[in-house]
Formats: C-alpha cells, sequence, structure tokens
C-alpha cells in the first residue's frame, strides 16, 4: 500500500482539500494581514495553492481551521517541504514571513544586525500598527462609528497619527524600512504597508489622520503597491 500523502494528516485539508500537495498551503482572505503572506510567496516565487477562509461563512471558526489555528485568524500555511523535508503548519504572520524568509534566504538580511533591525519593524508592526489602524477603521467605517462616544475613535486617530509619524522619520532618504535599493526590500515592508494601505483605501482614513502630512509615507507606499507580486499578492485569494 502506497503512503498517505502528507498532508492527509492535516484535517484542514478535508474541507479544504489540496489539488497540489507540493506546493505550500495558503489559508487566507484578502485582507492586510492576509495579503503579507501572499505578497512573500509572490515576492519569493514560491509555489503554493490559496484557499478563501469565508468570514461570511464563520470558515475561521470551523474545526478544521482551528486545527491549524487555534486563534482562528488568518492566514495560516502548511509546507509539505518543511524543516527536515517534514510537513510544518504555522500561524501568525510575523512567524510566518520569517519562517519564508530563512526558507529562501531572502526578505531578510544575512547581516545579523540588519536581520534583527527588520525583525524589529515586523514586531512594530504587528504590535502597533495593525492593531492601532484596525481599531481605528472599526470605530471609523464599521459598527462603532455609530457610539455616542468618540473618545475610543479620537484615541486610536491620535496613536495612528504617531505611528505614522515614527514611519515617516524613520524613512526620511530611505528607499525601504531597512535602507536604500532593492536589496533593502524586506518582510519588514511586506508588513507595514498593506495596512498602510488599508489605512487610507479601505477604511477612507486618510483625511482622518492628516496622511498628506506623512510625505515619506506615501512614497514608499506608492512604489509597494506597483511592485507586480505585491498586485499578484493583493488579489489572493481571488
Amino acid at each position: 500500500m502506497s503512503a498517505l500523502p502528507p498532508l492527509d494528516a492535516f484535517p484542514i485539508t478535508r474541507k479544504w482539500p489540496a489539488r497540489h500537495p507540493d506546493h505550500i498551503q495558503l489559508y487566507s482572505l484578502a485582507t492586510p494581514n492576509g495579503v503579507k503572506v501572499s505578497i512573500a510567496l509572490e515576492e519569493l516565487g514560491l509555489p503554493y495553492e490559496a484557499h478563501k477562509v469565508d468570514f461570511a461563512t464563520n470558515d475561521q471558526l470551523s474545526p478544521e481551521f482551528l486545527s491549524l489555528n487555534p486563534n482562528n485568524k488568518i492566514p495560516a500555511i502548511i509546507d509539505p517541504a518543511g524543516p527536515g523535508g517534514r510537513p510544518l503548519g504555522l500561524f501568525e504572520t510575523g512567524a510566518i514571513l520569517i519562517y519564508l524568509a530563512d526558507k529562501t534566504g531572502r526578505l531578510l538580511p544575512a547581516d545579523v544586525a540588519l536581520r534583527y533591525q527588520g525583525i524589529q519593524w515586523l514586531m512594530w508592526q504587528m504590535g502597533g500598527v495593525g492593531p492601532m489602524f484596525g481599531q481605528l477603521g472599526f470605530f471609523h467605517r464599521f459598527a462603532g462609528k455609530d457610539w455616542e462616544d468618540k473618545r475610543p475613535l479620537s484615541r486610536y486617530v491620535a496613536e495612528s497619527r504617531r505611528l505614522l509619524g515614527v514611519l515617516d522619520g524613520h524613512l526620511q532618504g530611505r528607499d525601504w524600512m531597512l535602507g536604500q535599493g532593492e536589496d533593502a526590500y524586506s518582510i519588514a515592508d511586506i508588513a507595514i504597508f498593506p495596512w498602510v494601505r488599508n489605512l487610507v483605501g479601505f477604511y477612507g482614513a486618510g483625511d482622518l489622520v492628516g496622511f498628506g502630512d506623512f510625505a515619506n509615507v506615501q512614497h514608499v507606499l506608492d512604489a509597494f503597491v506597483v511592485r507586480p507580486a505585491v498586485q499578484r499578492g493583493l488579489a489572493v485569494p481571488r
């Protein structure tokens, strides 16, 4: 009897069967967090298969999805060719981005000091930009806009503007988060700029935070969104 494909050991594949079990399996939605990983996969040229986790039908709460990510958030991946040739499942975008960079030796500098500078800005996005921009979006665009108490919105506007100021100051004289030139492009950029794009685009909060004051951020955002791999990754899963 032939051995079962390694992905059969993951219950999530019962809900989202793998057509290409030798490819990285991506379980995602085209949100700022979701597209971080699809953009990285496109930039790295890694073969992958995308599966849509539909929030409208609570796919993220299904037993199959929870078997891979008990925190019920997208994205998550399975790499059939993980460390030692064994399949590896991962959730949390920071962990996934570092893993993909290490797997390929790209999108993080080999220089140890620069590597940790990239990781520090990745953590800055995860701990600050994502949560603060996300809360601003809730209180500005979604249900929170109907709350009579405007103090939560004011708090998240102020903090988002502060974070944009930090980012703008850092980008002075830089093409990307880690410096000048194509070699400076890294997972830090891939983590940060989908959230900036979402803030001024989908959330429609550009005027609210005074985005026009942050010319360096706008310049790098413009360079980011025209990258072919970014354009492809933003449309995943279709």
